[in-house]
């Protein structure tokens, strides 16, 4: 089957030809039906994250069909629907595991990072950390759900806004959570790169009472901030617009350092906090919730050949909403 397979630090994606075992185990073979494209994989390419193995295959934003099963897999069939997200595999058995955090798991193993993933026809992924997949929506619709929206909602619980939410960087994680934080009543501020007044009109689109350049300020405190793009400047610039007693979460897996800042923007009771990778609860909570409010993803459509392109729009800043492979016929 094609692939398109980062080989070497910094280089650009390269297709290759990959013949994958049969599945063992919980494993499951997919036939890729689509497979977003995310700031993560940025990092990847740029060799921001640590103990990177090459050659690998990018892409944690799965939507497959089962076409094979393992023997020990008892929770899909053949032709079943499924999303793979991020968190891959954990040990089960270290105290993060066994206290319900398995997204802190030392052990633990990422798609497309420590394992391949979706920027190909096929793929092989643990069942016991895939998820169920709603109803009759697109495939390319639902595959920025499983890391941009996870990760957002993940974020939002820690955020724990009263109602005006800040968001840092109006991308596929922000434009599904607007909708979301819009749903339960809140009030979203969307702050994009300076100057960008196509996405600033994007997210008074989705319902943001106000939209400005990261330079700005809303005229209003926010109860808490989350910021999506890798700046750590951003920090501190969250940290002035939140309340006393506000929080600001980082919802990133990598970030730029953190520039020296005044106590002044801490003090009050504000803080600042990370969210790392998704549990499999966060994956059933967040879908279901998805289901309900009816959840859209903004999405651009690229052929799987075309995913260097795709992670140069994303570099650029030109996409609205998020960008996904599609592979025809599967």
């Amino acid at each position: 089957m094609k692939a398109m397979r980062l080989v070497a630090p910094g280089a650009a994606l390269a297709p290759a030809e990959v013949t994958l075992p049969p599945p063992r185990g919980q494993e499951l073979r997919l036939k890729v039906q689509a497979c977003g494209v995310c700031r993560t994989d940025l990092h990847l390419l740029d060799n921001e994250l640590p103990d990177i193995r090459f050659p690998v295959t990018p892409g944690h934003e799965i939507v497959g069909i089962v076409a094979a099963l393992g023997p020990e897999v008892t929770q899909f069939h053949i032709g079943d629907r499924v999303g793979v997200p991020w968190l891959g595999y954990t040990c089960g058995a270290c105290e993060y595991c066994r206290a319900g955090s398995e997204n802190l798991c030392e052990r633990a193993r990422f798609t497309g990072y420590s394992c391949d993933g979706g920027y190909a026809q096929e793929v092989l992924a643990d069942a016991r950390y895939c998820l169920a997949l709603p109803g009759p929506a697109a495939a390319a619709e639902l595959a920025p759900l499983l890391c941009a929206g996870l990760i957002g909602y993940r974020a939002y619980r820690v955020a724990r806004v009263a109602r005006n939410l800040g968001l840092y960087g109006f991308g596929a994680a922000a434009h599904l959570l607007a909708q979301v934080a819009r749903g339960q009543g809140r009030r979203v501020f969307a702050f994009t790169r300076p100057g960008d007044a196509a996405g600033q009109r994007f997210a008074r689109e989705l319902g943001a009472v106000w939209a400005g350049g990261s330079d700005e300020r809303p005229g209003e405190r926010l109860d808490a901030a989350i910021v999506f793009a890798p700046v750590g400047a951003l920090i501190p610039a969250a940290l002035a617009c939140v309340r006393p007693g506000g929080r600001v979460v980082c919802a990133g897996i990598h970030m730029s350092d953190v520039p020296a800042f005044p106590y002044r923007l801490l003090w009050g009771e504000r803080s600042v906090s990370s969210v790392a990778n998704l549990t499999r609860a966060d994956g059933q909570e967040f879908l279901a919730l998805a289901t309900r409010m009816g959840l859209v993803a903004r999405v651009q459509r690229f052929a799987l050949s075309d995913a260097n392109l795709a992670l140069q729009r994303l570099r650029s800043g030109a996409l609205q909403g998020a960008a996904v492979l599609e592979m025809p016929g599967n």
